[in-house]
């Protein structure tokens, strides 16, 4: 029996549109895949990630804001989606489960992921949340809210950026290791959980932030002392030389050739190199694997090893 980390991308929850009923039957549809890991009598701690959610409740708490009830801040929001993220999910499960006869439950924890208050993160804000906009309506968007940063992301449009600082520790891991040992299933660290860095007297204050939800993934999984961190995005397998006509599937590689890969600048740096990196740091340090692939891949994965492998 293994303990596994497993780190949803965006598209295992958000597909057609952003109601709830969407994103719940986008969830179903999740979880009847990742229930294979149960059967097979591995531990399963689940992760997601939030970024769209986030953007689109913003969205609504900015249209809606009054003096009298104002917008929330950003880590109370990322904890808002959190809860609502979480609750579809352990919703999702413990109906499998049932119908699969399986004698287990899911339980979502709202989880905090501390961070260093002058991580320099703080002073350059790269993290994308929220929709895209023509260079006009980010201007405009800009007028309203002069404390908001708007880039261009990829020829895509303009989004909206904040910080992502880097996570120092998960502070609800022993209450994750905890429900393990009564043999739940976690939804933890959603959104790469809520960044919160110490105050003068040691208390925990939020932040406007938002951290990379494979980062909180390797963090959590080598909080809890995970054997293996699986980050499942679009493809199947890490690629070399991506989309050219040398392109190259990685299967089972180390930490070394990646770093070599990523010196030649291999990884797109808003998507694929996130997870590079969030991979080699839980390798690094624990004596677990990562593993990157498709959700579309789990069950190759499970029968025959599947996917890019990472090891030391």
């Amino acid at each position: 029996m293994k303990k596994i980390v497993v780190a949803l991308g965006g598209n295992a929850i958000l597909s057609k549109d952003a109601s709830a009923k969407s994103q719940q039957e986008a969830i179903k549809k999740t979880v009847n895949v990742l229930v294979e890991f149960i059967k097979r009598g591995h531990q399963l701690v689940i992760t997601h990630g939030n970024g769209p959610q986030v953007g689109n409740l913003l969205l609504q708490q900015i249209a809606e804001s009054t003096a009298k009830n104002p917008v929330m801040p950003l880590d109370t929001i990322g904890a808002m989606t959190e809860g609502s993220i979480g609750y579809w999910m352990q919703q999702a499960f413990n109906e499998v489960l049932e119908k699969e006869n399986i004698h287990k439950k899911a339980a979502t924890i709202i989880t905090q992921t501390e961070v260093s208050a002058d991580d320099p993160a703080f002073k350059n804000p790269s993290k994308p949340i929220g929709p895209f906009y023509q260079k006009e309506e980010a201007e405009q968007e800009q007028k309203k809210h002069p404390d908001y940063i708007f880039v261009e992301d990829a020829g895509r449009g303009y989004r909206r950026v904040v910080p992502s600082p880097i996570p120092k520790e998960v502070v609800e891991y022993p209450a994750v290791s905890a429900m393990l040992k009564e043999d739940l299933i976690p939804i933890a660290a959603g959104g790469g959980g809520i960044p919160v860095s110490k105050d003068a007297e040691g208390n925990f204050i939020g932040q406007e932030a938002v951290i990379d939800k494979d980062y909180g993934a390797a963090k959590l999984a080598e909080n809890i002392k995970a054997d293996e961190l699986i980050i499942l995005t679009a493809v199947d397998y890490v690629f070399v030389n991506f989309n050219k006509p040398n392109q190259s599937k990685l299967t089972n590689v180390t930490v070394s050739e990646l770093k070599h890969y990523i010196a030649e600048d291999q990884f797109a740096k808003g998507s694929m190199l996130p997870k590079i990196n969030a991979a080699i740091e839980f390798v690094e340090k624990t004596d677990g694997k990562a593993i990157i692939t498709s959700l579309d891949n789990v069950k190759q994965l499970l029968e025959k090893g599947v996917g890019t492998i990472i090891s030391k």
